[in-house]
């Protein structure tokens, strides 16, 4: 007789203990899926069985009264069965039709927003802000919060010519999607870390330290038991900071934020794609960051008014021709537009058959 299998808490569950048995019964098998409203679908599978999903926005950084009331209407109308998609949009999955309307019902009344599919803004994808990361160069969750409160209309009714997915991420590390959404916002340290030798020789690693910079611009120091940084060649990244809080990165007065579009993960019609650089910078101005929203709020406005139906931004930019986006857009082209290849092959240690 062979024992019971052991039950440990090494890793997580397998994903489909989590499956609503509609989805599991029919896993693989799904025939098409429709968008019903601006923040609900329906899938329907090859046996007819149906599953609606009611999409909701959600500031990411969650209270555990919150969670635990979202998983109270779950539980009353789902079944149980959430998700949260990759965009941080929290999604409630109903295999029984008459409870989608009540569902809703409940959402609308205790504040909740629903929206966020088919071709408009979905939740903004965020990292963590000056509310916890110890590096960030802005305010991750602030920005969030004055942007949709700008394009609310995007996410519940307007529709736009494709999908548009935000990102912000509060320095150059980016936790957040930036690399990969149509419009990001990345917020930028701009000056040298100013290094307290002192505690630095009490307090950390020095080959630690030299080990976390990836352009090498950090070196010994002996006569100071330290560190010295080479300026020409310091991109501001903070690295060294995270393994060395003497190696201070912050800035009040001179951080802040620069803007990229242009980017995706799909496949769908053309390659996924990097994004590349639109605003160079702006300095950070809270609460609202006016001169932010507005640069965003352009960007989206002039793709929304001359982008053909189902281009995603980067694919409108394409067709366009750059030039021609920083015409329609009013966006002054500057020197940091230009892609440095001299100062990428130092940065990102290329192989020599791309070097030479």
């Amino acid at each position: 007789m062979s024992l019971p299998q052991r039950q440990t808490d090494i890793g997580p569950p397998h994903y489909e203990h989590f499956l609503p048995p509609v989805i599991k019964k029919n896993y693989g098998k799904w025939k098409y899926h429709e968008v019903l409203t601006p923040g609900t679908m329906v899938h329907v599978a090859e046996s007819g069985d149906k599953i609606w999903t009611v999409r909701v926005a959600s500031p990411r950084i969650l209270s555990t009264v919150t969670i635990r009331e979202i998983s109270d209407i779950a539980d009353n109308h789902c079944g149980g069965h959430i998700r949260f998609t990759t965009r941080n949009n929290i999604e409630f999955l109903v295999s029984d039709e008459e409870k989608l309307a009540p569902l809703i019902e409940e959402l609308k009344e205790k504040g909740y927003v629903v929206g966020g599919i088919g071709p408009r803004i979905s939740n903004v994808i965020h990292t963590q802000g000056w509310i916890h990361c110890h590096g960030a160069a802005t305010d991750a969750s602030g920005l969030v919060k004055a942007m949709m409160d700008e394009m609310f209309e995007y996410f519940t009714t307007k529709e736009l010519p494709n999908k548009v997915r935000l990102a912000v991420a509060c320095c150059v590390n980016m936790c957040g999607a930036v690399h990969c959404s149509d419009i990001a916002l990345v917020a930028l340290h701009t000056k040298v870390p100013v290094i307290d030798h002192e505690k630095l020789k009490n307090t950390c690693e020095i080959p630690t330290i030299i080990a976390s910079c990836p352009t090498a611009a950090i070196s010994p120091d002996p006569a100071k038991k330290s560190v010295k940084i080479k300026e020409s060649k310091c991109m501001y990244c903070g690295n060294c900071f995270t393994v060395c809080p003497a190696i201070n990165i912050h800035d009040a007065e001179r951080d802040g934020i620069a803007i990229v579009v242009g980017g995706k993960i799909g496949s769908l019609r053309s390659d996924p794609k990097f994004s590349k650089l639109a605003y160079t910078f702006f300095y950070n101005d809270p609460p609202r960051w006016p001169k932010v929203i507005a640069a965003v709020k352009n960007i989206l406005n002039t793709y929304a008014a001359n982008a053909r139906k189902h281009e995603r931004v980067g694919e409108w930019i394409e067709r366009i021709g750059w030039e021609k986006f920083f015409k329609m857009t009013n966006i002054p082209f500057t020197f940091q537009h230009i892609d440095d290849f001299t100062f990428m092959r130092e940065t990102m240690r290329t192989a020599a058959t791309f070097k030479w």
